[in-house]
């Protein structure tokens, strides 16, 4: 969908500099990619459900804030099961329509710092970035009745719901998983940075830094809060800056975006416009992408699962392989290091290719095509072979670390107990699917090997 509004604004731009008849080539190109995308858009649309009893009343109050101060938005904010606040569109849209615009003079940057009384005790200190700045700055401005973004903190949740925030038996079920390391490696970052801080600054500037507003509960909710809610915007001055965006925040993330790119100032109007990739029916939940990220990452900063198969997941793997110079100059030197995808295999498609590093298969290919029948082309399946072997054993000690999901009772458990569950049983699916393709991998060498033992 990326690639194709990017051709889409080539075409807009070349339509005013080409003859007639090339006009006509670009306007039915234009028109083919457009219903592309309209295909697309239905092949991913996701049915949502609105809870009509959560009222949204603080929500309409900030709607209301921001257009006062210049926002245009063709979205309501409105509570959808399974996914919590979330911008739905009031009206049709198509590729190209801005459904929200944002101006800059209501957007929370590290400009406000600037312009507080904490920065001449903060800028002194090393190594102090302009997120942490921004960070301990929203932690007071959340408690001042008299602030320009009070209504924006009114809206804010008292907890994220994060995996930072997880209790200890949720991270006691993920035991034998990658997120686990994660959660606690996050953690204790930032139990160090805010030791590094407090109670120094409380204790020297008590007025500015108030004991009571920068508790480690305090710290660790304003981290939710940018971890989950900030974005990277590139200003009109070229400067790019970690923001919170009023209104702009319910958008959620979505593997399928509505809205995919989104961090740039507009230079004319001075403001932030969220235009459409694809088209959005009136009902339809409005989403854009936070990034490229796996579910652990997912997980630890936001709070969530998206729903689908995360291209994105992967598994990191180490592992030596030794440099085989007869493989036809085959690279397996040059990826020690790997990061595995998990795919989720159907009875059609052929699961040797699913989970398994290309070079191997480009190898294997590459001496089968060019140097057939030879010891070269035996060795080269050799090695194939071992390698699919350790990838077999690593993740069958990985399926052994993941304990049974089913043992959870989830009707009944907490939310960061239900969400790390669900977190265990997608790893179980992913190691599941590799273990799937190691083990046909393997077959399929040893059948290449067979018949190249045979007819040599």
């Amino acid at each position: 969908m990326e690639a194709q509004n990017f051709i889409l604004s080539l075409i807009k731009s070349a339509l005013s500099h080409h003859v007639r008849m090339q006009t006509h080539a670009l306007q039915d190109l234009r028109d083919a990619l457009i219903n592309r995308i309209h295909e697309l858009g239905t092949e991913v649309k996701v049915e949502n459900k609105i809870d009509i009893n959560y009222q949204c009343d603080k929500e309409k109050c900030l709607v209301q804030w921001a257009q006062n101060s210049g926002a245009k938005t063709r979205l309501q904010i409105a509570y959808v099961e399974g996914a919590g606040r979330g911008a739905i569109a009031m009206e049709d849209m198509e590729v190209g329509d801005i459904a929200m615009e944002i101006p800059a003079s209501i957007i929370i940057s590290e400009d406000l710092v600037y312009k507080s009384d904490m920065y001449q005790v903060l800028e002194k200190i090393d190594g102090m970035s302009s997120e942490t700045m921004s960070l301990l700055w929203s932690m007071k401005e959340r408690h001042n009745c008299n602030s320009q973004f009070k209504m924006y903190f009114d809206t804010l949740p008292e907890n994220f719901n994060t995996g930072l925030s997880f209790g200890v038996e949720a991270i006691m079920a993920l035991d034998g998983t990658l997120l686990f390391e994660e959660i606690m490696q996050a953690k204790e970052h930032l139990r160090v940075q805010y030791d590094e801080l407090f109670p120094a600054l409380s204790k020297g500037h008590p007025d500015i830094f108030p004991p009571e507003l920068y508790t480690w509960e305090q710290f660790l909710w304003a981290c939710e809060l940018w971890y989950s809610n900030s974005m990277k915007i590139m200003f009109a001055d070229g400067n790019l800056k970690t923001c919170l965006i009023p209104v702009a925040g319910f958008l959620n993330h979505s593997l399928h975006p509505h809205i995919v790119h989104y961090g740039k100032i507009d230079s004319t109007t001075n403001s932030l416009k969220f235009r459409l990739s694809r088209p959005c029916s009136v009902g339809e939940q409005c989403c854009l992408s936070y990034g490229n990220f796996s579910g652990s990452h997912l997980i630890t900063f936001y709070g969530f699962l998206p729903q689908g198969d995360n291209p994105y997941d992967v598994i990191p793997l180490d592992f030596e392989v030794d440099q085989v110079d007869t493989m036809m100059e085959c690279p397996l030197s040059n990826w020690t290091t790997h990061m595995v995808r998990g795919t989720w295999l159907s009875e059609n498609q052929n699961i040797f290719y699913y989970g398994l590093p290309s070079p191997l298969l480009d190898c294997l290919r590459s001496a089968r095509s060019q140097m057939p029948f030879t010891k070269t082309l035996i060795k080269a399946n050799m090695e194939v072979d071992k390698v699919l072997e350790d990838l077999q054993s690593t993740f069958n000690a990985m399926m052994e670390n993941l304990s049974d999901v089913d043992s959870v009772d989830r009707e009944s458990s907490s939310w960061d107990v239900k969400l790390a569950s669900q977190f265990k049983e997608m790893q179980r699916r992913i190691v599941s699917s590799i273990l799937t393709s190691c083990s046909t991998g393997i077959k399929l060498v040893e059948h290449e090997l067979s018949k190249c033992k045979a007819e040599e």
